[in-house]
Order: structure tokens, then sequence, then C-alpha cells
């Protein structure tokens, strides 16, 4: 039985390459689709929200000669080509995907409408948010959470390179302790930095609970889905 009816996935850009530097890498992201079927099948409606660091990133050091709104918007674009790669390995597993992006490419994709967002939800298609919130200055992050809270899912699922939130970098501290349930408020009194601090205040004023978990484990997607206590909750 899902432990929830609807949930936002929010997936970074790099998961995507795999382990490539740089790209996109087809076996990750059908292994990654797979998990997502499973989840649809079992009866759970799913958003999606990628990341697109795999190509472009705002703020990264290729950036730092741009005009950061322009930046960001070649990082926005960058959601798209993600989102289509996704959407296509989907539909090969037999799951009706549709794209919608906040900027609008009738001939690509399908531009946002919440109630057109929740139907096709209700529907049973899975849906992916691309092009962030359309506006420079905002992370995918805070994208994810607005759509989450705009389609009224029950949970923001953060699928990372880690296996839940830590008290200090696991990867650069052997003492790091890590959380199975935390505050909004604690993370951003101690910037724990797992979210934007824009995402997690706006999850903090609209009750939006905030699971962060490990991508990395093979059906870690489906316990997600299912409700079981993986990685660490934010509530």
């Amino acid at each position: 039985m899902p432990g929830y009816r609807r949930i936002l996935l929010k997936i970074s850009g790099e998961a995507l390459a795999g382990p490539l530097a740089f790209g996109l890498d087809q076996g990750h992201i059908r292994a990654m689709a797979g998990q997502v079927a499973e989840v649809a099948r079992a009866g759970v409606q799913i958003g999606l929200v990628l990341g697109g660091g795999n190509i472009f990133r705002g703020v990264a050091a290729a950036a730092t000669a741009m005009d950061r709104v322009t930046a960001d918007h070649m990082g926005m674009l960058a959601t798209v080509i993600n989102a289509l790669a996704f959407q296509d390995a989907l539909e090969g597993l037999g799951i009706p995907t549709r794209v919608m992006t906040a900027i609008e490419m009738h001939q690509v994709a399908e531009p946002y409408i919440r109630r057109r967002a929740i139907r096709h939800l209700e529907k049973g298609r899975a849906v992916i948010f691309a092009a962030g919130t359309s506006n420079p200055y905002f992370s995918t992050d805070t994208a994810a959470t607005l759509r989450g809270l705009e389609i009224h899912a029950e949970i923001i699922a953060k699928a990372t390179s880690v296996d839940g939130v830590y008290d200090k970098d696991p990867k650069k501290h052997k003492d790091a302790v890590k959380y199975t349930e935390v505050s909004y408020t604690e993370v951003l009194s101690k910037a724990l930095g797992v979210m934007d601090a824009s995402a997690v205040a706006m999850c903090r004023d609209n009750r939006m609970p905030i699971m962060v978990f490990d991508l990395n484990n093979t059906g870690n997607i489906m316990r997600m889905a299912m409700g079981e206590s993986i990685g660490t909750i934010i509530r």
C-alpha cells in the first residue's frame, strides 16, 4: 500500500550523468526511470523536477563571466533537455508522461498550467516540470518546492548522492552524524545545505515535509513512496 497518494520527486542533473562528468548517461537514466515507473504502476501520482547541472549551471565556474540572468536561463533550458530524455525513458517503459515547461516552447512541450498538471496526474500520467520557475536567481530546489505545493503533493522527495542529512559533510568528515528527523529551523539555522534556504523556508511556511534519501541505492524511490523511513525527514 503506497505511503503517499501524490509526491514531487526532485532529482539532480548530475544524477542523470551517472559516471560521466558531463551530459547524459542513457543506462543510468533508464535505471532511474525504471524505479519511477515501478512507483507509478503502484498507483502513486508522481511529479518530477530534474536539475540541469549535468549540462549547465548558472552559478558554475563556466558562467562566471556571464550575466547571471543569461546564465540562469541557459540552466533552465538544460533542464528541458533532461526532462525530454527522462520522458523518453519513461514512455519506453509504458508510463504515459508529460513535460510541462515554465518557459513556453509549444513545439517541444506543454506550457505549465497548474490545473492541467493536476489533471494529468489524476489520469495516471507522470508529469515532469521543466525550465525551473522561468525566473532567474531561483534554483531547481525552489522550483520543486513551488510545483509540489501547487499540485498539492504530500511530500517533496529529494534524491541525492548521500543517504540523508548530516550535521556536516559526510564526504569530508568521518565523524559526521546523520539525522533521522530534523526540523526546518535547524536546517536553516545550522546551514546544513540539503536544499536552498528559500526552498526550506517555503516548505516550513506551508508545512510541506521533505524527505532526503540516497538515489544510488536501487529501490529507494519505491521505499520512499511506500512511506518507509529511509534517509532523513525534514518537518
